[in-house]
């Protein structure tokens, strides 16, 4: 990759503003979802979990995937 490359790595610094409020606004939901899964499934009895709840904490870690996986797969109502 030249260094000019759109996919080469730049500072936080070296982003526009809307760039660097993106990421932000990004990074906010992205935490927001994996807390409020981990909440639910620390609340949640293991008998309404699909699988088990040490997969659960695990996969929630994954970037938006797992908390969003856990709230359509994960629970049993």
């Amino acid at each position: 990759m030249s260094p000019s490359s759109p996919l080469s790595k730049k500072k936080f610094a070296e982003l526009s503003r809307p760039q660097q409020v993106l990421v932000v606004l990004l990074a906010v939901v992205q935490l927001s979802l994996a807390v409020a899964a981990w909440a639910d499934l620390a609340r949640r009895p293991a008998d309404k979990i699909n699988g088990s709840k040490l997969r659960w904490t695990l996969t929630i870690a994954v970037n938006f995937f797992g908390p969003i996986r856990y709230f359509r797969k994960g629970r049993r109502d």
